[in-house]
């Protein structure tokens, strides 16, 4: 059996649905929206959250979007039926949002689904859940500076980090972030065109990282005639996000990854998310969670599935207590504790 066969034939109904904004300045410095997605049926809620990046796209699904989500069959008919739904009343301002909304409605049904039928993510798959390890992603500001990581560490001195490497990082800033022992993956963002994260691939940048955090994942780099020689140095260390949408696209790389960062929101379908771990699993090639600056409801679909698939991992999952600019107190540390069997329910862990 596949891990999809839990879910494809899990009984459904939906009679109505609803969509809740919700907004934040967050620690990278924009302001984010996205769309909470609310299906109801049969007594039941369920909830999914769009992550989309661009507000013009939320405030056309919120305000202009007709649609009719009535439907009555399996899980997988819910899930083909919304292929077919203009779910876009126009082309997305990115064509990765149509992913993005596509997990936002995929999700509120399997919420939807795993509620109406009394159960829940892990139960369904029959797999004991297990306590989930989270690091904080975060950029450092401008001019880059220390002080991000090192407040944090003041509230919460066991945080582990992913940080976005940019090419303003002196050699002197990465061997001082690097030093601090808490450094488990670093994004090059090498595949951002266009984007408020660009980060052209440069030598220098590429081969201090490399020199420097000699135990973290390398994360999306860029390999060109100058960068190549440092990558294939160190092929082993190397993981991958923002080009990875399919197993498809895991088979295209030009070399066999021995890392992943798995974001649900990127593969569009549970088909296409569990597809794609069952093919990693199957390869020894390690997983970890990925965020998308999700504002409600996705953040705890990110900690139901590392749970049950890599919960011991660099899990870029942090609750959004995380988010903003400056730290906060007493939020939830790692690793996240397992819900009792009577607090879990649908697809969602409660914080």
């Amino acid at each position: 059996m596949s891990h999809y066969d839990a879910f494809k034939d899990l009984p459904i109904k939906v009679e109505g649905h609803e969509f809740l904004r919700h907004e934040l300045a967050v620690s990278s410095g924009f302001d984010r929206v996205t769309t909470e997605i609310v299906l109801h049926g049969a007594g039941q809620s369920g909830v999914g959250e769009d992550v989309t990046y661009d507000t013009l796209d939320h405030d056309v699904l919120q305000k202009d979007t007709p649609l009719d989500l009535t439907f009555e069959g399996t899980f997988d008919e819910f899930s083909r039926h919304l292929e077919t739904l203009p779910i876009w009343i126009a082309p997305p301002v990115r064509e990765p949002s149509i992913n993005y909304r596509t997990w936002g409605f995929e999700s509120a049904a399997l919420d939807l689904a795993l509620r109406q039928n009394g159960t829940d993510f892990a139960s369904a798959l029959g797999i004991e859940p297990q306590p989930v390890r989270f690091i904080l992603s975060i950029r450092l500001g401008d001019p880059p500076d220390i002080a991000r990581v090192q407040n944090w560490l003041d509230v919460a001195p066991w945080l582990e980090f992913k940080l976005d490497a940019e090419n303003s990082w002196p050699r002197e800033l990465i061997e001082e972030l690097a030093a601090t022992g808490l450094v488990r993956q670093v994004d090059l963002k090498g595949f951002y065109v266009g984007t408020e994260v660009d980060n052209p691939p440069t030598e220098r940048l590429y081969r201090d990282v490399v020199e420097c955090f000699s135990d973290a994942w390398i994360e999306d780099p860029a390999f060109t005639e100058e960068t190549r020689p440092i990558l294939e140095s160190v092929l082993e260390r190397l993981t991958w996000d923002a080009p990875i949408h399919s197993v498809a696209d895991i088979e295209g790389l030009e070399f066999p990854p021995r890392g992943m960062n798995i974001k649900p929101s990127r593969f569009g379908s549970l088909r296409e998310l569990l597809a794609a771990i069952e093919y990693c699993a199957e390869r020894d090639i390690e997983m970890y969670s990925g965020g998308q600056f999700e504002l409600s409801v996705g953040r705890a679909h990110l900690h139901a599935i590392a749970s049950v698939f890599f919960p011991n991992t660099p899990n870029d999952a942090a609750p959004v207590h995380y988010h903003g600019n400056d730290p906060v107190a007493n939020a939830p540390a790692s690793p996240l504790p397992v819900p009792p069997p009577g607090e879990r329910a649908g697809f969602s862990w409660p914080l």
